[in-house]
């Protein structure tokens, strides 16, 4: 059984749902630590030239070290309006946005306490759009005492994981002997980012890649699945 894991990200790229999609399990790492200026609470969506960040502001004066868990969401900031308005404004023309927007619609409706709460549900939402049945586990009802390497290693034991699916980057700090050791086969994802029928490249020629996922939705719609499924090497 195949095992990868991730934190949980706010509106997450392409690649995130194509390792789920890879896998025959998923965790979401929802007790690591939380950090700032990476994708846990913010992600891009493209515009006219180029593209913005969607950012979810947290509370974290005062804050120390967080679990992503028990990260709160600063609502004193009109967030939600301004998240929702920019969606209408880049991709109110895409072919799917009618179809799609709704959920957003109201989920920016809400009012949401914790990051990780509103971050699984757009992320079980898009699965869902997309067909991926990946069963879906959280790190914190594991009870995983180990970490970095060795909390990979036992979070593999505790799902029965024979192998594990790394993103990329994990060459950069993954300790590979451990996972022989433990008899536990490490993989690593090979993903090409797609390119797909984006808004906007009659204007910039440009197409964009590592968007949020669902600039892939909003453009492509029903197609989205096959186009990701078919970006492996």
């Amino acid at each position: 059984m195949i095992l990868s894991l991730h934190q949980p990200h706010y509106l997450p790229w392409l690649g995130y749902f194509h390792k789920i999609a890879a896998s025959d399990c998923f965790v979401f790492l929802d007790c690591v630590q939380y950090k700032p200026r990476e994708f846990q609470n913010r992600n891009k969506i493209r515009t006219e030239n180029s593209w913005i960040w969607l950012t979810v502001p947290v509370q974290a004066k005062h804050k120390g070290r967080q679990p992503i868990r028990e990260v709160m969401i600063d609502n004193e900031l009109p967030w939600m309006r301004q998240h929702a308005k920019s969606l209408q404004t880049w991709y109110a023309r895409a072919p799917y946005f009618k179809e799609y927007f709704p959920f957003f619609e109201d989920v920016y409706r809400k009012t949401w306490e914790r990051l990780e709460d509103l971050n699984v549900c757009i992320i079980r939402y898009i699965l869902k759009q997309l067909s991926i049945e990946t069963p879906i586990h959280f790190e914190s009802d594991c009870n995983i005492l180990g970490a970095k390497t060795d909390r990979i290693i036992e979070l593999c034991k505790k799902m029965d994981a024979d192998t594990y699916l790394s993103g990329a980057g994990g060459r950069q700090y993954l300790e590979e002997d451990k996972f022989a050791d433990a008899g536990i086969t490490l993989k690593y994802q090979e993903f090409i980012h797609p390119k797909y029928c984006q808004q906007f490249l009659a204007r910039t020629e440009d197409f964009i890649p590592f968007l949020a996922a669902i600039d892939l939705l909003f453009n492509e719609g029903y197609k989205s699945k096959e186009i990701l499924c078919n970006s492996s090497k």
